[in-house]
């Protein structure tokens, strides 16, 4: 199907979204007070056709934020709180038997444009893997027969820290399925003091539609179209390369504290979001700077540090900020 949305070139149509995004933050900003990286970081992962994970404690407003930006990009918003008791067919859906005795699918809260897994390492690995194919393959399949998943599909899940009881750490290869991995910070002292003035009165913030789904699946296929030089490239590959204990490009500091590294997705999704980033930014290629603006966030969550860095203390993002 060919797209309403049209510009005269690339160049206008990477300046047109540079713009809608300063009024997305604008707009979200009504609602979300703050947290200015990680909205950042939620819209490049949804213009880069991506996912992410975001982690903090309860009650920093994860939900809201995802519910702002759903309203503000006019998309269909579903909310799957996990628990240990849910089940696969409540995320994706099940076939039930009508009043002829015929069976017919119903679709679950998948079969939306933005999903809020919540809390999704409260669940256990069987129902965390009901997620795995539509976010890779954008479809469902139920009973031998496949459902396609409306575009634009983004997910956001959410996740306890670690350590809490109660909580399944995600397998390795769902991690590997998100683009980001977020962590969501306490508010500063203004900002909270901003926050409870806004939630504490009569007020009502109304969210103003900035973007349709067709404009959106339009600048996701621009942001692909992105030039990128072939240096920013191989810096890229080479830092993924980096992590991977004793290999070709290991550097000392991987050998000795790292379990194993980063997989060839992480170098795929440190190209596209450098891309976003720069678009984003106001500029019309990535550079080296776009790389390192995005690689905490891409390979946080693909690197994983052995038990001599647990004891001496070196978290996962020092091990990157020094390859970096």
């Amino acid at each position: 199907m060919t797209s309403k949305v049209t510009f005269a070139s690339d160049k206008d149509a990477a300046d047109a979204l540079h713009q809608k995004y300063l009024q997305l933050k604008q707009e979200i900003g009504k609602v979300v007070i703050g947290q200015e990286d990680t909205v950042h970081f939620v819209l490049t992962a949804i213009f880069s056709q991506g996912h992410a994970l975001l982690q903090g404690v309860p009650g920093l407003a994860k939900t809201l934020l995802i519910n702002t930006v759903a309203q503000a990009l006019d998309l269909d918003f579903s909310r799957i709180q996990f628990t240990p008791d849910l089940m696969p067919s409540d995320i994706l859906g099940a076939e039930t038997m009508d009043q002829d005795r015929q069976f017919k699918f119903v679709k679950g809260p998948i079969f939306s444009n933005i999903i809020l897994a919540d809390e999704i390492n409260r669940t256990p690995p069987k129902t965390q893997s009901a997620l795995l194919e539509a976010m890779q393959e954008y479809k469902v399949t139920i009973a031998n027969k496949e459902f396609q998943l409306e575009k634009p599909f983004f997910v956001l899940a959410t996740q306890n820290p670690i350590e809490q009881e109660g909580t399944y750490p995600l397998p390795e290869a769902q991690l590997d399925r998100f683009m980001f991995n977020i962590i969501l910070d306490y508010p500063s002292y203004l900002d909270e003091v901003n926050v409870v003035k806004a939630t504490t009165n009569d007020e009502k913030k109304q969210v103003d539609r900035v973007m349709s789904g067709e404009e959106i699946l339009y600048f996701q296929h621009l942001i692909r179209r992105v030039p990128i030089a072939d240096n920013v490239i191989e810096y890229a590959v080479k830092l993924v390369h980096k992590t991977r204990p004793n290999t070709e490009h290991a550097e000392e500091l991987t050998n000795k504290y790292v379990d194993w590294g980063a997989g060839p997705r992480a170098s795929q999704y440190l190209v596209i979001a450098a891309k976003c980033h720069a678009i984003l930014s106001g500029k019309y290629s990535p550079d080296i700077e776009d790389i390192q603006a995005v690689a905490v966030s891409v390979l946080r969550h693909r690197v994983v540090r052995n038990f001599k860095a647990e004891a001496e203390g070196i978290s996962i993002v020092d091990i990157i900020k020094k390859l970096l």
